[in-house]
């Protein structure tokens, strides 16, 4: 079993992204990692290259503008990355720039990886998300934020990213066939110093249609972004995050004020959020995959 990682980054060090961590905590998994280097001049290119592993090729793209209002750059950047990985690798492993996988997990993950190799009804393994908040010590637990993805997808090309690298499907727009496994995927998108954050969202705008979550709930005039003011639900994280964030962790030095006790819901959210917590699964998801049904 021959395994690939891949990834697109851009503006890596102007946005503070952990993409060094990111794909630090999948590499012991893969045999080669790709890397797709957008156009930016921030050194984004060079903070790859000083990743210390004969395993990562970096490729260099252009990201099309043009594409933003289909929502197509980021998927766009996804499939240049996939579409670099030769033939002989079986499973691709997708990670974003600020996602980071637990070392815990490998070890499972790479089992897991053995155990559907040949299970040819298996397009995909399906990985179940913590989306961080502000700090390392918050992370959401509404319905804003997405409950789980397929990451490590079949070498078949066949297979496309869809709507803004959220996930994937076939090229005909079918959705793929997954399977759970034991592994999390922590995203650390919205950790950032409040000044970042802002500039970050801002840059967005450029890349994102303007209905999309990552816009549209984050209008401030100031010139910081006020974390207690856009989020309508937050739990306290009480695990240990992966060793390739500590650094990252230890050298925080913003503090907003959130709380686990405001909740900010509509009628129906905040119903369905009660129900989801007394069940421990969330009812009438509309999941992006079909899951597979083991016998």
């Amino acid at each position: 079993m021959k395994v690939c990682g891949f990834c697109f980054i851009r503006n890596a060090v102007k946005f503070d992204y952990p993409v060094v961590e990111a794909i630090a905590s999948i590499l012991p998994a893969c045999n080669k990692f790709i890397v797709a280097v957008g156009d930016c001049d921030d050194g984004t290119r060079a903070l790859i290259e000083s990743i210390d592993s004969k395993k990562i090729e970096i490729i260099d793209t252009v990201w099309n503008l043009s594409l933003r209002e289909r929502s197509k750059i980021l998927t766009s950047e996804t499939n240049k990355a996939f579409d670099a990985i030769p033939a002989e690798y079986d499973w691709c492993f997708y990670i974003h720039g600020d996602e980071v996988v637990h070392e815990k997990f490998l070890p499972g993950i790479m089992l897991s990886m053995k155990k559907y190799l040949d299970v040819k009804e298996i397009d995909g393994l399906i990985m179940n998300y913590t989306h961080f908040y502000g700090t390392f010590d918050y992370y959401g637990d509404s319905r804003r934020w997405s409950k789980s993805e397929i990451r490590i997808v079949r070498n078949n090309k066949g297979i496309r990213s869809w709507y803004n690298a959220q996930g994937f499907h076939w090229e005909n727009g079918k959705k793929l066939t997954g399977v759970f496994i034991d592994g999390g995927m922590n995203h650390y998108e919205w950790v950032r110093s409040p000044k970042l954050m802002k500039d970050k969202i801002e840059e967005s705008k450029s890349i994102r249609i303007r209905n999309s979550k990552h816009i549209k709930t984050t209008e401030h005039e100031s010139e910081e972004f006020a974390y207690e003011k856009d989020i309508d639900s937050l739990k306290q994280f009480r695990e240990y995050h992966p060793k390739v964030m500590q650094a990252r962790i230890k050298a925080i030095n913003w503090y907003p004020n959130l709380s686990t006790k405001k909740k900010k819901f509509s009628i129906r959210h905040f119903l369905l959020y009660y129900l989801e917590n007394f069940l421990g699964f969330r009812p009438f998801e509309k999941k992006h995959f079909n899951v597979f049904k083991e016998s």
